[in-house]
């Protein structure tokens, strides 16, 4: 294989992380299926441009799918994190990633408001809240009765049953 990215002993700590399916045989290819993961990764190609030498497409973007869904990669990742720390390559404290989206308060982006803007502006709020439940709850339908009351019917039961048709 020409193309082959994981050196023996980076393959030996992968392999584990790996799950053997509950029936069949254990993939003979199962590490130039996970090499060829990597490569769909590494070129940013599409599945279907995979080399030959990784196996059929199909068949590797097919384990790469039970891998994600298994939480393999996951797993994988913990278990680099922990092995790098036995060994005090990294330190731990200093790793961090989150995509958390949070949103800020006008002065956190360094905006400065006086006091009587700020209050003018949730006054305004409110009455704007106000007037759209007013709004709401006027709100009719052609008849000129309020939704619920058309839901009702004339003697309150919700199914409408009871109601004069003529």
């Amino acid at each position: 294989m020409t193309r082959v990215q994981l050196t023996d002993e980076e393959w030996e700590f992968i392999e584990p992380y790996l799950p053997i399916g509950g029936f069949g045989p254990y993939p003979e290819r199962l590490r130039q299926q996970f090499e060829g993961v990597l490569w769909r990764f590494k070129t940013g190609a599409q599945w279907r441009e995979m080399p030959k030498e990784f196996g059929a497409w199909p068949t590797v973007h097919n384990r790469f799918r039970q891998w994600r869904d298994a939480g393999v990669f996951e797993a994988l990742l913990e278990g680099l994190i922990a092995e790098a720390a036995k060994r005090g390559e990294v330190d731990v404290s200093l790793v961090s990633v989150d995509s958390t989206t949070a949103p800020a308060h006008h002065d956190a982006a360094g905006m400065h408001l006086s006091q009587d803007v700020v209050t003018a502006l949730e006054k305004a709020a409110e009455q704007e809240e106000k007037a759209r439940q007013k709004g709401a709850a006027r709100k009719k339908d052609r008849t000129g009765r309020t939704p619920e009351a058309t839901l009702k019917g004339k003697n309150g039961d919700a199914s409408g049953a009871g109601t004069n048709s003529g």
